[in-house]
């Protein structure tokens, strides 16, 4: 039985709003073992918690198309860079993926990475979106690294094209909410999808990292689903 990387939520309009989610689900395809716990595929290095809630929000509720992995992060990391070492993951915030060491890498590329991104591609060309919405959260704080605080609510990650980003920075604290600039991570370090499928093409994007404490219940969910597509609307706006 074949196994689709990916599923879309919502018909694009030219010049409109999407949403692109790499990290929005934990499942693993059968015949693939990673030898780690269920709890492991509940946490943070599994899945992006609460993306998934939101990105279902945005499409159904606020006209904003979606575009959703639907595998681990942990089978294969679809925002790496195909030579990326860490594109099937060995070890992830000190915990080992015992079934990664020696897997196949080049099924994994050809079965699932390769066909997400061709698809992720087709999808954009036919939308000609006039902002890219790429969705992630990220934990309060690492268990390999618990003296490093993550005290930002939301980040805006981006490389070489940081108007927008810049745009929705301003927006987001003016709620109030604690803004990290290219925090918890560097977006010029770690931005491999949009760099791909956004910067290499010359579409504006916003790559938005909410801490999932934030959106860990259906409720917080909605909040932030509203919340996202409004700044995404005013700083299309902005941007003219």
């Amino acid at each position: 039985m074949s196994f689709t990387p990916y599923r879309q939520i919502g018909e694009p309009r030219t010049g409109g709003i999407v949403l692109v989610s790499d990290h929005a689900s934990n499942a693993v395809p059968e015949g693939i073992e990673l030898g780690v716990s269920a709890a492991t595929m509940e946490s943070h290095i599994a899945v992006d918690i609460g993306v998934e809630g939101v990105a279902e929000r945005m499409a159904r509720r606020h006209d904003i198309p979606a575009f959703l992995a639907t595998i681990s992060r942990l089978v294969v990391d679809l925002h790496r860079e195909e030579d990326h070492p860490g594109m099937i993951p060995e070890e992830s915030d000190g915990k080992l993926i015992v079934g990664n060491i020696g897997a196949d890498r080049d099924m994994r590329l050809a079965k699932f990475y390769r066909p997400y991104h061709t698809a992720m591609e087709r999808w954009l060309e036919a939308a000609q979106p006039r902002l890219i919405i790429s969705l992630h959260s990220f934990t309060p704080s690492l268990e390999s690294k618990p003296e490093q605080e993550r005290p930002w609510e939301v980040g805006l990650l981006y490389n070489t094209n940081s108007e927008p980003a810049r745009h929705a920075i301003r927006l987001f604290a003016a709620q109030g909410l604690t803004v990290g600039d290219n925090e918890p991570y560097s977006g010029r370090e770690l931005n491999a999808t949009m760099n791909r499928h956004a910067e290499a093409k010359g579409r504006d994007y916003l790559a938005i990292e909410v801490r999932n404490d934030q959106i860990a219940t259906e409720a917080d969910q909605a909040r932030w689903a509203a919340l996202i597509a409004d700044v995404a609307q005013r700083t299309v706006l902005a941007m003219g």
